[in-house]
């Protein structure tokens, strides 16, 4: 059910692939514009990380993520109303605040339901759910934007407003049970007092180049589709399939895929091969922007896609206790959300300046060196516990 939750909510998320396009072509802000307004989008997704991971730990995962999907109804009907670059930078840095303080509680949703030793393939049932709305929904985007882009937004709205009522429906419930148990329960895990991350040398130190790793993936959502728009000159309808082709791949490699390294790979060389994946993706397009070369970049993308995202939710929730989860997913939430903040800016100052080229080739640098990084951090960070996923 938080899987369908997460279909649910997601087959609407197809705003933000398209915001540099609806900056840059429909409001015709400058390219570097755009990137400095997407940039809220990370401010806020860095702050909703850390409200999220503070107050579930304090109201629990099923208020965050109730509250987070109903506020997040009208914010999205409010941002066709806002023209100007202030405003706009504004009301994207609101709604994303309130939409990421979701990822968090979800998280620690799914450790609270799944099986210890289901605790990968649950994150990646979760991922598939998000993959698949996110294969439908820029698909549809695509084709809406190119009617009207109210249509986005308004769609984004309808789909938060289903995934909070069906979310309430049925876990409703379940909340109020977990609520009745024995306060000898509770007090005896009040008692037990855990570090925190941001104390944590070694998580911090993971949480960096998770981080960086984010920066470099996440051009997906800004630099590439204005690339693929200015560059490859591809219609909106083809950007949408292209990027509804990438969530539908996932959809059908994921589980394999993650069983896979789940057998014969360690966390660290699992997180190594998908890294540099994604590294040769970018890389590909400084020297070809045919059809074939897109769709064989995203393809790699989507395979070192599922080979590290599911698996940098895994180590967090290997590293932390049973009473900081929260804060722990909070923590590596804000390690991502800041990508938002530093890749939309730095991707679209180096493409204004040097050109899409010189992006790509410094991406695909940055990201051997990441997963170097993460070859040697992670087996250091989790030495005593079990490195085999």
């Amino acid at each position: 059910m938080l899987a369908l939750v997460m279909l649910i909510n997601r087959a609407g998320s197809m705003v933000l692939p398209f915001l540099g396009v609806y900056m840059t072509g429909y409001l015709h802000f400058s390219i570097e514009n755009s990137g400095i307004i997407l940039s809220f989008f990370g401010i806020g997704s860095v702050l909703g990380s850390w409200l999220g991971g503070l107050i579930t730990d304090k109201i629990g995962e099923y208020r965050v993520q109730s509250l987070s999907l109903l506020l997040s109804v009208p914010l999205f009907c409010l941002i066709p109303l806002f023209k100007t670059e202030v405003g706009l930078a504004a009301i994207i840095l609101i709604q994303s605040i309130v939409s990421e303080t979701f990822r968090p509680a979800n998280s620690v949703a799914i450790t609270k339901y799944a099986k210890p030793e289901n605790i990968t393939r649950a994150f990646s049932l979760n991922r598939m759910a998000v993959n698949l709305g996110f294969s439908i929904g820029p698909a549809l985007g695509g084709i809406l934007s190119a009617i009207s882009y109210e249509f986005l937004f308004f769609t984004n709205a309808l789909a938060a407003l289903l995934a909070g009522l069906m979310y309430i429906k049925f876990f409703g419930k379940r909340n109020k049970q977990a609520s009745l148990k024995p306060k000898k329960v509770k007090e005896a895990v009040a008692v037990k007092k855990e570090n925190s991350p941001y104390r944590d040398g070694k998580f911090l130190l993971y949480s960096f180049f998770c981080m960086l790793f984010s920066i470099c993936f996440f051009q997906l959502f800004s630099t590439l589709t204005i690339f693929y728009k200015d560059t490859a000159h591809l219609s909106q309808q083809s950007i949408g399939y292209i990027l509804g082709y990438s969530g539908f791949l996932i959809v059908l490699l994921e589980m394999g895929f993650v069983q896979v390294a789940e057998k014969y790979f360690s966390l660290a060389f699992t997180l190594f091969i998908g890294t540099v994946l994604c590294g040769v993706s970018y890389v590909m397009l400084a020297f070809d922007y045919s059809v074939l070369t897109l769709v064989v970049s995203m393809t790699l993308l989507c395979i070192g896609e599922i080979w590290t995202l599911p698996f940098i939710s895994t180590i967090t929730a290997l590293r932390s206790g049973e009473n900081n989860k929260g804060a722990y997913m909070g923590l590596n939430g804000i390690s991502v959300a800041l990508a938002f903040i530093i890749t939309p800016y730095v991707g679209t100052m180096t493409a204004d300046r040097f050109g899409f080229n010189m992006l790509w080739i410094g991406t695909g640098i940055v990201a051997v060196a990441i997963a170097a990084g993460f070859y040697f951090v992670i087996p250091w960070m989790l030495k005593k516990r079990e490195i085999k996923s």
